[in-house]
């Protein structure tokens, strides 16, 4: 780790984050409250990606729709409206609704075939943006002034890393630039977190093979055909599960190249100072 004490990291003049864990749990939380504070540069994952990665793609699959619209074809096709997506920090429902979820088409699902092949651009993307982060370190300094970093994850990047391997690609090159801290729900976290997603279902990346695993024993069990699942349905059932499948890579994660910070110790933190004090107190 690139602080090995809690005196080395209260002490750094630079200080570098990486906050990962499921969705819903603070990291875009505290990354604002760094922002906030002042001399803090927020490295926003999923932002990155769905302007520089995935951008055209959903600009296009914008396009695509409303080429359907006689009236809109016709400007379109002789250049009098533009299309683009509106990606900020706070909203970032292009890149999800690029994604989708697999079904029935009737009811906004993709065939699975189509949905995979998103997942796959998605993943090739996040990979990408994670790379990049020792890029925007020196950038944030460079070109902005910024000593201090903090990288917002999205609750998918344990899907591409490999946990059990101490020379992972992904997180050995993260590593050696941030400091990488899941922060760590407890049981009544998850129980509120599937509460609110059955409330509204969104889409999410999956790791390939858990991907054709839930498919295929969702298939199994709802007896449906591809094309007459419920999306919403297929993306409710699977949620808990894809919890389950993401928390033991997260530890592992942690206790391999990072620090643990429970959710609990980000709750309602307002101020950078206590930023520092909760992430100290994950180290020795």
């Amino acid at each position: 780790m690139i602080y090995r004490t809690a005196d080395e990291w209260r002490s750094a003049p630079r200080k570098r984050l990486l906050l990962f864990g499921m969705s819903g749990l603070g990291k875009t939380h505290v990354s604002s409250v760094l922002r906030g504070a002042g001399g803090w540069f927020h490295y926003s994952v999923d932002y990155r990606i769905g302007t520089r990665y995935m951008g055209e793609l959903i600009a296009d699959n914008a396009k695509r729709h409303a080429m359907q619209v006689p009236f809109l074809r016709d400007l379109l096709l002789s250049d009098s409206i533009y299309i683009g997506s509106n990606i900020t920090f706070s909203n970032l429902a292009p890149v999800s609704t690029y994604l989708g979820k697999p079904g029935d088409p009737a009811r906004g699902g993709h065939s699975i075939e189509t949905f995979r092949k998103r997942q796959e651009e998605f993943r090739r993307a996040e990979i990408a943006t994670l790379m990049d982060t020792a890029h925007f370190i020196e950038r944030a300094e460079a070109l902005y002034g910024y000593p201090h970093f903090v990288c917002d994850t999205g609750g998918s990047i344990c899907e591409w890393v490999d946990p059990d391997d101490p020379d992972d690609p992904i997180m050995r090159e993260l590593s050696a630039h941030v400091l990488p801290v899941w922060i760590e729900g407890t049981d009544a976290h998850t129980f509120e977190l599937v509460k609110r997603f059955d409330r509204a279902p969104k889409p999410m990346a999956y790791q390939p093979a858990f991907l054709t695993a839930a498919w295929d024993e969702y298939l199994a069990e709802s007896g449906n055909a591809p094309d007459a699942v419920d999306p919403d349905a297929f993306v409710r059932w699977t949620y808990a599960r894809a919890l389950a499948h993401r928390q033991p890579r997260y530890r592992a994660m942690a206790e391999r190249w990072g620090v643990t910070v429970p959710a609990a110790a980000f709750d309602g933190v307002r101020t950078e100072a206590e930023v520092i004090e909760a992430v100290a107190a994950a180290l020795p």
